[in-house]
């Protein structure tokens, strides 16, 4: 088949996914959601987005401090006003419990029996001690997953220190590997192993399920941050292991494989104003040699120092101000366009409002869906990056306000009259 019948293909599944006839591939799982934060509402997120009923549980006095973070409206805050919060409990229904009060309690245990997951994100131990431990968790739904996102793990010497996301990727060693050689560790500039985590704690539960249904057993399922960063850095430890070599910051240059040219490049200014800047890979000699004819300076044809892939990694430096005398010269989107058409690998170093506004690709594939929320209005959501042929994710709603469909999953799901959710209510258990 050319590429033109596969696009095809593509086309029209990837327009027809939305329809509500395809099947959501966790339509039916129940999961007692206390996650907080970004790693545990990552996990979450992508559980919901891909049918799971999630069940994300609050109490009023310990607000999740992520629901007062980005807020859309700053002069005006509010527990339901935060973007960030809005974007990573998407697609989730919200209670509250008052876990200090028996009715409370009796009601996180009557949803731990309904569900198939329950996840938590807090410290190593912290869930055992509001009474949950995974004994516990047994004892009141033997068929029930229960998986931990904690920094260091529930085992080892270090299981009770705390982490925030930067300080779980400098203890797994991807802050020391970032930056360039000359000057301090750069680090990643965001939390990124909370997403790394997350993604995890989605695996695992996919994993977990996939595991009860064949053999009917649950599980408990230990997920150390820290080593969700340390699998990101597996090249170079397998380097320090066989040939004792110590990694060095390279800045965006490549060691695995040793490839040159590999950096990002500055361009013209945008329309804006604002620096502008392309990502430029040569692999293999076809591309360098389309790389010279479409910059034409004779250096790079003539000069031994650039003859193969060896000499131009021996002169990087050199090689990398000749390529910026010539992408200087030029837009980043265009010049971007114009060395994929020739088969190099390039890619403009895209900012949010480029991302949103101008990127045809991530607009053809309809990456920012829109869906409603009750405090903030209708607003786009990043979309789900895998696309099916025979099933369907879902963006239906923003994050629930606080204790939002408490009446809801207590009455239909946990099966309470409207009298007791009233006497609960009135009690401040819920």
């Amino acid at each position: 088949m050319d590429r033109q019948g596969i696009e095809n293909i593509a086309s029209d599944y990837m327009y027809s996914e939305s329809s509500t006839d395809k099947p959501l591939p966790l339509e039916g799982i129940t999961v007692c959601d206390f996650t907080w934060i970004v790693a545990g509402p990552q996990a979450t997120r992508i559980l919901a987005d891909l049918g799971a009923d999630v069940i994300k549980v609050e109490n009023e006095s310990y607000i999740d401090s992520m629901r007062w973070g980005q807020q859309v409206d700053p002069e005006n805050p509010s527990f339901n006003g935060s973007g960030f919060h809005n974007n990573f409990n998407r697609n989730k229904r919200g209670i509250t419990a008052n876990l200090h009060h028996p009715l409370g309690r009796e009601i996180v245990e009557r949803l731990i029996k309904k569900s198939d997951i329950v996840i938590e994100n807090y410290s190593a131990g912290a869930f055992a001690r509001m009474g949950f431990s995974w004994d516990r968790i047994q004892e009141i739904n033997p068929t029930a997953i229960y998986i931990s996102l904690s920094g260091f793990g529930h085992t080892g010497r270090d299981k009770s220190y705390i982490t925030w996301g930067p300080t779980a990727a400098a203890v797994s060693g991807c802050t020391q590997m970032s930056g360039f050689p000359d000057k301090e560790p750069a680090g990643w500039g965001y939390s990124y192993l909370d997403h790394t985590a997350g993604y995890y704690g989605a695996i695992a539960a996919l994993m977990a399920l996939h595991h009860r249904k064949n053999t009917g057993e649950a599980q408990y399922v230990d997920i150390s941050q820290i080593e969700t960063g340390m699998v990101l850095t597996g090249v170079p430890l397998l380097d320090y292991q066989i040939n004792s070599r110590r990694y060095e910051r390279i800045g965006n240059r490549s060691r695995y494989p040793a490839v040159a040219p590999h950096n990002t490049y500055r361009c013209k200014q945008d329309n804006k104003g604002r620096d502008s800047w392309i990502a430029i890979t040569v692999e293999e000699t076809l591309q360098w040699n389309a790389l010279c004819d479409l910059i034409g300076d004779s250096r790079l044809n003539d000069d031994p120092r650039f003859k193969d892939n060896e000499s131009r990694k021996n002169n990087e430096d050199i090689l990398d101000e000749i390529i910026s005398e010539f992408t200087i010269e030029n837009e980043a989107q265009s010049l971007m366009y114009r060395l994929q058409s020739i088969g190099i690998p390039a890619g403009m170093c895209q900012r949010t409002d480029d991302k949103m506004e101008s990127d045809e690709q991530l607009s053809f594939r309809d990456f920012y869906p829109s869906a409603p929320h009750d405090h903030l209005g209708e607003h786009r959501y990043e979309g789900y990056p895998a696309k099916f042929s025979d099933a369907r994710w879902k963006m239906e709603r923003g994050a629930p306000l606080l204790g939002q469909d408490t009446f809801d999953v207590l009455t239909n799901l946990l099966e309470y009259s409207p009298e007791e959710v009233a006497n609960m209510i009135a009690e401040l258990a819920v």
